[in-house]
């Protein structure tokens, strides 16, 4: 026999409404932030098992060595566009110099002082001369002043037929006497002060200046010595202070024999060697060449510039130049290099390994030469990229790399 229905409603539990079940984008969220922390860890175990590696960055070959060939050979000196032998523009005696060969100099820099006690006599002369006539056209203002009086006077009483017609001339030939008087002082004083301004130039002339900045590579006169801006006096009378050269305007300057002047253009790359330092290839281009052949020499000078000057570059100089035909210089310009420890033989080919994002890349590379510590790559490369240099172990393509110190 079944229980009464409401003695089974009586035993039940009463739990309330029943519960949802956990939203779906919750356990999305769960999901997510569980991945990022595996990703995070993943990532912080990648980088303290890095290999550290050390690296180089990939620069563009400034030439493709010894073995580039070229389209004519020329030998030529270093010159200086701005070079300049300073002297002074009046004859004097030298009291004072302050250069010595070697010495850099500014623009505007004094250089040496010539005696200038007669010049400073006569600008005080003249300053003298100057007051005199300021006190003296004072003076011919008062007596003007004084001329015009009269002549009101005389005019005045003239008219009531108390003084003359010849007083009365007297008095306007004295009053328009001391106005042109007072007009030439005018004048006078502009003479006098022009009179101080020569003086004045002719004081400033004694200072001698650097005309240009640059450096000084002689020295021509010392104190004591007369000195001349012409020629004059046998040898006793110097023409110059020093020679200034502007180190930033060397170049080169070549003649090449009119036979081969085609082969040369404005813009061309140039490869020079100093006779100095015959090792260091300076990298050079033309600049122009000069419109004129010498018919005794039966030459033509070209102008060569280099692309970054040196302090060891000096005027006068012997060069050796190297003038590349345009297929040549646009080789160079592809042309990367590398230490030669960075480069690695797989697989029976070149390759290098460079550093991209955190890990090593495998690349395979065109060595087109190697010389001294450093091998010249054609393809694989690009200026800028980091090499790895040495063989580090457990270096392979993909691994882990962390860049070390030099």
């Amino acid at each position: 026999m079944s229980p009464p229905k409401s003695a089974l409603d009586g035993l039940r539990i009463d739990r309330g409404p029943a519960a949802d079940p956990a939203p779906k984008w919750r356990l999305l969220v769960v999901a997510l932030a569980g991945a990022a922390f595996l990703a995070v860890s993943w990532w912080w175990f990648s980088r303290s098992k890095a290999l550290e590696v050390r690296t180089v960055m990939v620069r563009l070959a400034a030439s493709n060595g010894p073995a580039s060939r070229t389209v004519l050979d020329a030998s030529g000196y270093i010159t200086a566009r701005r070079q300049s032998t300073v002297s002074s523009k009046v004859t004097g005696k030298v009291v004072q110099v302050f250069i010595e060969e070697g010495k850099r100099v500014q623009e505007g820099q004094v250089l040496a002082r010539l005696d200038d006690t007669n010049i400073k006599a006569s600008l005080r002369l003249a300053e003298a001369q100057l007051d005199s006539i300021r006190s003296a056209l004072d003076e011919t203002r008062v007596r003007l002043k004084e001329a015009e009086l009269q002549l009101k006077r005389i005019t005045d009483l003239a008219v009531n037929g108390i003084a003359t017609r010849a007083d009365l001339d007297h008095a306007e030939a004295e009053a328009q006497s001391l106005q042109a008087r007072l007009e030439r002082q005018k004048v006078d004083i502009t003479v006098a002060e022009r009179e101080i301004a020569v003086w004045q130039q002719q004081l400033d002339d004694t200072i001698i200046r650097a005309p240009f900045a640059g450096v000084v590579t002689s020295k021509n006169a010392q104190p004591g010595e007369m000195i001349s801006p012409m020629s004059a006096g046998g040898g006793f009378t110097r023409t110059g202070i020093c020679t200034i050269v502007d180190m930033d305007s060397l170049e080169i300057e070549v003649e090449v024999n009119e036979s081969y002047i085609n082969r040369v253009e404005p813009g061309q790359a140039v490869e020079a060697k100093l006779d100095a330092y015959p090792d260091w290839v300076i990298p050079c281009r033309v600049i122009a060449i000069i419109p004129t052949a010498d018919r005794q020499k039966a030459t033509v000078k070209v102008r060569v510039a280099f692309e970054k000057l040196d302090p060891r570059i000096l005027p006068d100089m012997a060069a050796k130049v190297a003038f590349r035909g345009a297929e040549e210089a646009v080789v160079a310009n592809r042309a990367f290099v590398v230490p030669r420890t960075a480069l690695q033989t797989l697989d029976g080919r070149d390759a290098v390994f460079v550093v991209q994002h955190g890990r090593a890349e495998r690349r395979a590379v065109t060595v087109t030469a190697a010389r001294d510590q450093e091998a010249v790559i054609a393809s694989g490369l690009t200026a800028g990229e980091r090499v790895i240099v040495g063989s580090p172990k457990g270096l392979s393509d993909g691994v882990g790399v962390k860049e070390g110190k030099p």
